[in-house]
């Protein structure tokens, strides 16, 4: 571990990085993400979570009431307004982290879409399993979404370059309800208030009898990035941007449930870029992904780009900030090289999640440096031995 620190600070040190931002960007760069989990026997797509299950008989009930009808009756949160202050109110904790029923409360006036009839719901079969999609048809109505389910309720700011929101640990009290209906139907003679209390109390801790993972995408422009901007006609850059952001979600939940880790950080992005690129295109374009990003004039920083929303907690300096900035455009550049030279020769499908894998063993650092080639040659090799 200590060679490799050294061999990161002075790669760091040789984009011109202080000791204090080599620091900050060691930190803000270490590779967190578990491989314990990768054996032979592992095989993609990855078996489905227990709440798909669930969610499979929301979407037949969505093909006769439509999908809003049917999750209103189901995802609390939708039966509330957005309205500030709403989230401290007594009624909106009541029902939202307690459970009680909405239909007594008076605040309970519904979540207003603009599109009510034009929400969908797929079942979206991904390399980490079968995972919930909602696709409003609007940009209002993915905020209206994102702010209820993530901002309980609250009209707090949702940035313009983003375009999905991951909703993970979401506590389903729909599946508690039908949990406590099961245990009643197994328990007749001992189904008292006071006997669910202490049931609910072993329940807490099954998390996956409860919570939920799902996915909210808008239709708008993948990272606000305008179809000029790229040379594409509109109608076509629409259908791309919905390919990148589904593929980009999906290999956040990927790492996820394969690696234990999904972050809101550059690795992660680029990872989760490559695969979306990737699924759109046939092929990574480094030049795509550092306009997203607003790096597509380096030195010249775009304000309006994505990576501000990845600057971490703390937020790095300013001067860690710019030299992040060069590290990840030559880490774009790298991947874009060895995806065109190597993949078709190493026989790895893009279809196949090889070399996303390979992407989380390694860091920016590795990803930016003149040896990243032979190191992920390496970790491929590796990869194929240990999975084949």
């Amino acid at each position: 571990m200590e060679k490799r620190q050294t061999f990161r600070a002075a790669i760091l040190a040789s984009y011109g990085a202080t000791e204090s931002e080599i620091e900050e960007l060691l930190v803000y760069n270490q590779n967190v993400f578990e491989h314990d989990s990768l054996q032979p026997s592992l095989k993609f797509p990855l078996e489905p979570e227990s709440h798909i299950i669930t969610w499979q008989e929301y979407a037949v009930s969505a093909r006769e009431m439509g999908v809003f009808e049917t999750l209103k009756k189901v995802l609390v949160q939708l039966l509330f307004p957005i309205q500030a202050g709403i989230s401290q109110t007594e009624a909106y904790s009541a029902v939202t982290l307690k459970g009680v029923n909405p239909e007594s409360i008076p605040e309970a006036t519904g979540l207003v879409l603009e599109h009510p009839d034009k929400l969908h719901l797929q079942i979206y079969q991904s390399l980490a399993g079968a995972i919930p999609v909602l696709l409003p048809s609007n940009r209002e109505d993915f905020v209206s979404l994102v702010r209820s389910l993530t901002k309980r309720n609250e009209p707090l700011p949702i940035p313009a370059s983003m375009g999905a929101c991951m909703i993970g640990g979401y506590n389903n009290w729909d599946r508690i309800r039908r949990y406590r209906q099961q245990w009643e139907r197994e328990n007749p003679e001992n189904c008292s208030e006071a006997d669910w209390k202490a049931e609910f109390r072993r329940l807490i801790p099954q998390k996956n009898r409860y919570q939920d993972r799902f996915i909210i995408l808008s239709d708008g422009f993948y990272s606000n990035v305008s179809p000029n901007d790229l040379g594409l006609p509109e109608s076509e850059w629409r259908r791309l941007s919905l390919t990148i952001r589904l593929e980009h979600e999906c290999t956040h939940y990927f790492t996820r449930r394969l690696f234990n880790s999904m972050q809101n950080n550059l690795l992660d992005e680029l990872i989760a870029d490559y695969r979306g690129i990737v699924a759109a295109t046939g092929r990574y374009r480094a030049d795509w992904f550092l306009r997203f990003m607003g790096l597509e004039s380096l030195p010249n920083y775009r304000d309006s780009g994505r990576l501000e929303n990845y600057r971490g907690q703390p937020p790095l300096s300013d001067g860690a900030f710019k030299v992040l900035q060069a590290l990840v455009t030559d880490a774009a550049v790298n991947l874009e090289r060895f995806d065109a030279e190597y993949i078709h020769e190493l026989s790895i499908s893009h279809e196949q999640p090889l070399l996303a894998i390979a992407l989380t063993y390694l860091t920016l650092e590795e990803l930016a440096s003149p040896e990243v080639t032979s190191r992920l040659l390496k970790i491929l090799e590796q990869l194929q031995t240990t999975l084949s």
